[in-house]
């Protein structure tokens, strides 16, 4: 997870990563990538505690038990049932240094969900059941958040990433969603999907070319929003527009599928403001604990509240990225970079979303980018070596010499339920 404030100016609910070893490129710097989630009839594997499975996915049926919970930033205490649901432990077949994980779900008023990870290391050892979100569509009930202070032996959570330990690597681990509804109502949080992505990405400042997935003339007509024409509208949302390329790029891509919020939702949005749905995916992405609006699967899951699939994973390679684009499907990609690095972009960053759209016929990367003065002048061309570069590398120089940290090929990938994608 990384900082969205520019610096210096397999059917779709599946949603599979490419197999290990399917880059568009081969060589031992190859990164491994596994993603997998548990939905529909998989949810009766497991362990469940008051959870019932319906064809839309997980609800509570009996609960587990009742918690009283005082939420801080809305000055509330309430009583909750709760059921929860434990996956089965899931053995990604390599060595991880990382996961993040992915939820589809819907959470009526008074209604939320918290989910947990717990890792198996390659010491045979277990680790804490670390909180990965606690998490709501709305933010009446609870302030979504991430959980800061996690943190023993085998690793840390990084606001949103698990990050095994120097000298530990990741062998398997195990998902545990806790589903809560206000005590005295029947309104249930319907999970639909349950996933995460493990993967070992070697240390790297550039990455080699990758060569043409099949996409190259293809432009997806994905609408063009800006970020910087929303600068300083509801800067209690991580400062205001400036910062707002997570969920300007996420809702781009919402709109493109036909998914827009309701009148009704967008009440609150100064009227005045040009492009109220991007001030609605702020305000419904924001994690009340990092304070920014960046946290990559808060961003996966409010996609998801509209009725789409969605899940963060890695990519690892354009090739890889294009089969994506030729089936139609756009793809938000992270990447860091200073100025220099990105011919066109203009502005320096330690960490921007953009939508990858299409690609020229000579196959340079035609992408969305918030980072634009106006929304008509969001489209971008970018040197496919350069793009391609910025977004796999995991470590890259900073303008003062020092080293920072690159994405590794980080996307958010949503799509209809049901829509064919590479498996």
């Amino acid at each position: 997870m990384v900082s969205a404030v520019p610096v210096g100016a397999a059917p779709a609910d599946s949603l599979g990563s490419p197999p290990t070893g399917a880059s568009g490129r081969t060589g031992p710097d190859d990164a491994k990538v596994d993603y997998h989630q548990w939905r529909s009839a998989e949810f009766l594997a497991g362990s469940a505690e008051g959870t019932a499975w319906t064809p839309g996915g997980l609800t509570i049926g009996h609960p587990a038990g009742t918690i009283t919970h005082t939420e801080p930033g809305l000055g509330t205490t309430r009583a909750y049932d709760y059921a929860r649901w434990t996956s089965p432990r899931h053995t990604q077949g390599f060595d991880a240094s990382q996961l993040i994980a992915s939820w589809n779900a819907e959470t009526p008023a008074g209604a939320w969900l918290q989910v947990e990870m717990r890792g198996r290391t390659d010491k045979g050892a277990d680790t804490a059941w670390y909180v990965m979100g606690r998490w709501a569509s709305g933010d009446g009930d609870i302030q979504r958040t991430s959980v800061a202070g996690q943190s023993d032996a085998t690793g840390e959570i990084d606001v949103d990433t698990f990050q095994a330990a120097q000298g530990v690597a990741l062998r398997a681990y195990e998902l545990r969603v806790t589903l809560y509804r206000a005590q005295g109502t029947t309104a249930s949080p319907t999970l639909s999907a349950l996933g995460a992505m493990t993967s070992a990405v070697p240390d790297r400042f550039t990455v080699p070319p990758s060569r043409s997935g099949g996409a190259w003339g293809v432009e997806l007509p994905v609408p063009r929003y800006s970020q910087d024409v929303h600068a300083g509208q509801y800067p209690q949302y991580d400062g205001g527009g400036e910062a707002w390329c997570s969920p300007t790029s996420t809702e781009m891509v919402v709109e493109y599928w036909g998914r827009t919020p309701t009148a009704a939702q967008l009440s609150w949005v100064d009227p005045s403001y040009a492009d109220p749905s991007v001030d609605q995916a702020a305000r419904n992405t924001y994690d009340y604990s990092y304070q920014g609006a960046g946290n990559w699967p808060f961003n996966a899951a409010y996609a998801a509240s509209y009725g789409l699939a969605a899940h963060i994973t890695r990519l690892r390679s354009l090739t890889e990225l294009e089969h994506y684009v030729r089936l139609g499907v756009p793809v938000v990609t992270s990447q860091s970079f200073r100025a220099d690095e990105l011919d066109g972009a203009g502005y320096g960053t330690s960490g921007h979303l953009m939508v990858v759209v299409g690609f020229t016929p000579t196959g340079d990367v035609i992408a969305n980018d918030p980072a634009s003065a106006t929304d008509a002048q969001v489209r971008h061309v970018y040197k496919r070596t350069q793009f391609e570069n910025i977004w796999l590398r995991t470590k890259r120089y900073r303008a003062d010499g020092s080293v920072g940290d690159g994405s590794g090929g980080v996307v958010y990938l949503i799509a209809p339920r049901g829509y064919p994608l590479p498996s």
